[in-house]
């Protein structure tokens, strides 16, 4: 494997591990795929014995909930009242799930950027630095200590990586 190669795919497994650390797509497919396999139970003991239905089977009733929810289209009605109401709930409900978990979790992955504390600690820190005639010989003196601090850890940052090489 190439250089270039190795480095691609470290990059990728850190961006699959920080959507799975930092995202809720985890939680949300595991919901879907909870939820899905109760509708299409439902909707199995809901057909089973109905005259005329196609849904024979509990693997017919997983085909046709990822069927009914994905919009495709190709979905064979259910006959009974009570499986279009399961059906219809699960319509509905997968579809938020599905888009749901999509939107979140990129939502959430460009969002974390903003909510890290770094990125607070950056702001403060230029805010202060405009405000600096109108701070107090304290402010001023804290600002310098956590400046200093700042810098000795970058310092001991640089330091550790050259370490490593």
């Amino acid at each position: 494997m190439t250089k270039k190669n190795k480095r691609l795919s470290r990059g990728s497994r850190k961006f699959i591990r920080d959507i799975v650390a930092h995202t809720p797509i985890l939680k949300l497919t595991f919901l879907l795929g909870i939820s899905w396999m109760l509708f299409a139970a439902g909707l199995y003991f809901s057909e089973r014995g109905a005259d005329g239905t196609t849904i024979t089977s509990y693997g017919k009733a997983l085909y046709w909930g990822i069927a009914a929810f994905s919009t495709a289209g190709i979905a064979d009605m259910p006959v009974n009242g009570i499986s279009e109401l399961i059906g219809a709930i699960w319509i509905v409900l997968g579809s938020m799930l599905f888009f749901g978990a999509i939107v979140a979790t990129i939502t959430a992955y460009f969002m974390r950027p903003l909510h890290r504390p770094s990125k607070q600690i950056i702001d403060t820190i230029e805010y202060n630095l405009e405000q600096l005639d109108d701070l107090s010989i304290e402010e001023l003196e804290l600002l310098k200590e956590t400046t200093d601090s700042l810098i000795e850890h970058v310092e001991r940052l640089k330091t550790a990586e050259k370490e490593k090489r």
